[in-house]
């Protein structure tokens, strides 16, 4: 099986899982100092959110990098700031935080899975659909968007396909647009499916904790 790396790599972790709501989390903990986090959806098996969290550095720890899932749309910034004019007293925003907001006009790139399906959309993208073109490349193990009037460029990787040693193909994918965003969907092949369930049927024997938060929730609800 082409998939069997992968299949190696995730059961050479440590591995933590709880039960938070409809979720299911698990955490990942690799042998070369890497970590994964993933949340699942407990009616469907599909996996909502995958980050990955990269070696440890001397100064800390790195960031999360999303993979799948939608990334957070702003960021908190503990501390004080100083008044524009220099000197003077702190100016505080409540709680000592301030926003970096993104912009609400530059497109926005995100991704999710189906049980069938691979799905980016591309948020703000407002130029018709005869402007996109949507392209497979083997030999990036990406997909390529580009527009005819060299507006937006984007390499897009697919990192399932890889991990089943399967490259993208054009015949897998369909695009359209509505609502100023550019939908690509790709359907999984069959390979990709399998070594899906290869993994649920490897967590499957994976202790799980229940978030007793959630638990008394539901308990004080009935």
């Amino acid at each position: 099986m082409s998939y069997q790396n992968w299949l190696n790599y995730l059961t050479s972790a440590e591995k933590n899982s709880m039960i938070s709501g409809r979720l299911r989390k698990v955490l990942y903990k690799f042998p070369d100092g890497q970590q994964m986090a993933e949340d699942y959806n407990l009616d469907t098996g599909v996996v909502l959110r995958r980050a990955w969290r990269k070696c440890k550095q001397l100064m800390g720890q790195p960031e999360w990098e999303i993979e799948l899932g939608e990334e957070p749309r702003q960021m908190n910034w503990s501390g004080n700031t100083t008044n524009g004019a220099g000197g003077g007293d702190a100016a505080n925003t409540p709680d000592d935080d301030f926003m970096l907001r993104e912009s609400n006009t530059a497109p926005l790139l995100t991704k999710r899975v189906t049980k069938k399906n691979i799905e980016w959309r591309i948020r703000n993208m407002p130029y018709p659909l005869n402007v996109y073109n949507v392209s497979a490349s083997p030999e990036q193990h990406s997909i390529i968007v580009r527009t005819t009037n060299k507006k937006y460029y984007k390499v897009i990787p697919v990192p399932e396909l890889d991990r089943c040693g399967t490259p993208p193909a054009q015949s897998n994918i369909s695009v359209h647009h509505q609502f100023n965003t550019l939908i690509i969907t790709y359907l999984k092949p069959p390979i990709l499916c399998e070594m899906e369930a290869q993994v649920l049927l490897l967590l499957k024997d994976v202790e799980t904790e229940t978030d007793m938060d959630d638990l008394l929730k539901g308990l004080m609800a009935k």
